[in-house]
């Protein structure tokens, strides 16, 4: 069976994946995507993102795109990193459902067929989170710091997923149209869907060794992740109150310099000791106005979030269709 057109039919599902240095894999991605959303009907559009790829990957994506009105290639000028490649992708989308995948090949396309129609059924879950349960890579390299990376993320985001680094998601589009991702935050877009509320179902997923191509994960890519995880707590925790981040630490430290200077006057008044020298005097008035400048800080954060929400219309929450009811309309009482 043909894949629908999506230029002559809105398509119901966009496939996102970023590109970057994947010609081996290509030809075969764009094919065992094909055989797997074709025969169930669903119009469908592939858009690959390439991200400043150097191996040729662009001029096979354009050749394939030729043939294929369901492939939408997208290249970017340079090298951006993931989670823009990912955010291109979002920009483009028009399914009313959106499947991210990896350009490796290591999770298998024929998967989505069954998420989506788990999707379908689940009215009330917005992100299906694929689980590599067996995944096929190195135990020490790869496998050992994805669990330890997985447990702190789920601890400190508050949302407990097996598999943050799984690229097989399915996101409900209303759920993915209002994010914006920058840094490595790609890996956090459940944490961040579930802020507005989004709910989550975690789903065992096919994963295979890699057979083509080099790995683009290193070392340094932990590090940018740890960074990207402390600016993520704070985003669910305080992006629409930071003055209790910055107003409880100033009130703090503004009590306790307060505190400090109270008592160093109480001697120089009640007690007549010197306290021109002393470092408590100094220590006092540097907290206090730490804690001052802590509060301002909160202050303008109240003024910035609002001036990130207000003019541009944009809603601190989502909202969902209403249940369906456990029996039939009441019916009216007898007369």
């Amino acid at each position: 069976m043909n894949a629908v057109d999506p230029n002559a039919r809105s398509p119901e599902v966009s496939i996102v994946i970023p590109i970057y240095n994947e010609a081996e894999n290509l030809p075969d991605l764009v094919t065992r995507v094909h055989d797997a959303l074709a025969p169930t009907g669903r119009p469908f559009e592939l858009i690959c993102i390439d991200d400043g790829s150097r191996d040729g990957s662009p001029r096979i994506l354009a050749d394939l795109a030729t043939s294929r009105p369901w492939l939408v290639p997208v290249f970017l000028i340079r090298n951006y990193g993931q989670s823009t490649a990912l955010q291109a992708g979002f920009d483009q989308a028009r399914g009313e459902i959106i499947v991210t995948l990896d350009g490796d090949l290591q999770n298998d396309p024929a998967d989505i067929p069954r998420l989506l129609d788990l999707l379908e059924e689940r009215a009330d879950v917005d992100v299906i989170s694929g689980w590599r349960k067996a995944r096929q890579d190195a135990a020490l390299s790869r496998k050992l710091p994805s669990m330890l990376a997985n447990g702190l993320i789920s601890r400190v985001t508050g949302v407990p997923l097996h598999d943050y680094g799984c690229a097989l998601k399915l996101y409900r589009a209303r759920v993915i149209h209002d994010l914006r991702l920058y840094g490595e935050q790609h890996r956090f877009i459940p944490a961040l869907a579930a802020e507005v509320g989004a709910k989550i179902l975690e789903v065992p997923v096919s994963h295979h060794a890699r057979t083509r191509g080099t790995s683009k994960y290193g070392i340094d890519r932990t590090f940018r992740v740890m960074l990207d995880l402390l600016w993520i707590k704070f985003l669910l925790r305080f992006l629409h109150r930071p003055i209790h981040a910055f107003g409880g630490l100033g009130l703090t430290l503004g009590s306790a310099g307060s505190l400090i200077l109270l008592w160093l006057a109480f001697e120089k008044l009640a007690l007549g000791h010197s306290i021109g020298g002393r470092p408590l005097l100094l220590l006092g008035v540097l907290l206090v106005l730490i804690g001052v400048q802590l509060v301002a800080t909160g202050v303008l954060g109240e003024l910035l979030t609002r001036i990130y929400h207000e003019p541009q219309g944009r809603r601190q929450y989502q909202t969902r269709a209403a249940p369906r009811p456990l029996s039939g309309p009441a019916k009216p009482p007898a007369a």
